[in-house]
């Protein structure tokens, strides 16, 4: 009997000593083999979870555009009672944007570009009708505990591209002699008779204001620069005096002016809808240094249309008035100060977007 005691407890504890996987169990070695991989190696290593990729979107803080515009114009008469003469236009715009916002902080920067040219056969002359640079450039701050304040610092430059010359009707062949009867002048007399109007860099206007922004909305703002600084700059001699230039003591005029002033400037750009869009900007500026003219005054104004996909109608005016400025006119040919400058233009041509993030 002892002996088939002994064999029992020998049986049970041979197998006490098998583990579930077939190998000897310890006595540290838990009841789940598969957490006891060192243990029991035959085990099955349990399955680790699929790791989860989180991706984060970095913040945009740049808003960009720059929008083309090409418009050509024709107009051809035969025999046409009424008369008038057939001409051609070619002209092009360009409009880039690049603005940056972080917090209570922004950078806006814009450059305008506009070139155009207009062929008449009654004056066989490539004669220029649109030409301008303008680049502005606007940093802002959020003034603590107000909602739509900002101090502001303002920089812009404007300027055009080549010389504008008035071709005024000959009076006289290019020669100096008279013209004959039913004589037309031809190229070279309108050549002799034209007048130089302005020209790159004469004038060009460069100002920084500092001062505060009044933004409500994302169309509209209102800026006020008691502190403006800036040059009228005239590098072609003989457009100096026509730009009012400070006179040297042997008579010739210096080449930039400096002024100091308070500046008012408005900015509106309206889209009423995917197909129309309104903007307009006035700046007028009041100078310290000579309190003796009337503030200076500069409004622009442009009307997009899109008509079509790649084609819109656009309507243009810009309207100025200096009276430090010599204007000469047919009424005036000596010159007249406090002349209201205007000028107005209707295109009908293709316009693209070649970029746009934000």
């Amino acid at each position: 009997m002892k002996k088939i005691m002994t064999l029992a407890v020998i049986a049970l504890a041979s197998v006490a000593m098998v583990s579930c996987c077939g190998q000897p169990k310890k006595a540290e070695c838990c009841k789940d083999c598969s957490q006891c991989q060192t243990e029991c190696p035959q085990a099955a290593p349990a399955e680790a979870a699929p790791a989860v990729e989180v991706k984060i979107e970095k913040p945009k803080y740049w808003a960009s555009s720059l929008k083309t515009n090409l418009t050509l114009g024709q107009t051809s008469l035969t025999n046409w009672a009424a008369g008038g003469d057939n001409t051609v236009s070619l002209a092009a715009y360009v409009d880039g944007n690049a603005n940056w916002k972080k917090g209570d902080m922004f950078w806006n920067n814009r450059l305008q570009l506009d070139y155009g040219f207009l062929w008449a056969s009654s004056k066989p002359i490539l004669q220029k009708n649109m030409d301008r640079i303008y680049l502005e450039s606007k940093w802002g701050y959020k003034a603590p505990s107000t909602r739509y304040l900002y101090f502001s610092a303002n920089y812009d430059f404007k300027s055009q591209f080549t010389d504008t010359w008035d071709y005024a009707t000959p009076t006289t062949k290019a020669d100096g002699s008279a013209f004959g009867e039913n004589e037309k002048p031809v190229r070279e007399d309108w050549l002799a008779a034209k007048t130089l109007k302005s020209g790159f860099l004469s004038p060009a206007y460069t100002n920084l204001a500092l001062g505060i922004d009044f933004v409500p909305n994302k169309w509209f703002s209102l800026n006020f620069a008691p502190l403006t600084g800036g040059f009228v700059i005239v590098t072609n001699p003989e457009l100096r005096k026509t730009y009012s230039m400070k006179e040297n003591a042997d008579g010739t005029f210096k080449a930039a002016k400096f002024e100091f002033g308070a500046q008012l400037k408005m900015d509106a750009k309206v889209n009423v809808n995917d197909n129309f869009a309104y903007s307009t900007q006035v700046v007028l500026f009041a100078n310290y240094l000579d309190i003796n003219h009337c503030p200076r005054i500069n409004w622009d104004n442009r009307i997009d249309w899109k008509l079509a996909k790649y084609f819109s109608l656009t309507l243009a005016t810009n309207l100025i008035y200096d009276d430090t400025i010599l204007i000469t006119t047919s009424k005036h040919p000596e010159g007249k100060k406090g002349v209201v400058q205007f000028k107005e233009s209707i295109a009908f041509g293709f316009t693209y977007t070649i970029a746009n993030k934000k």
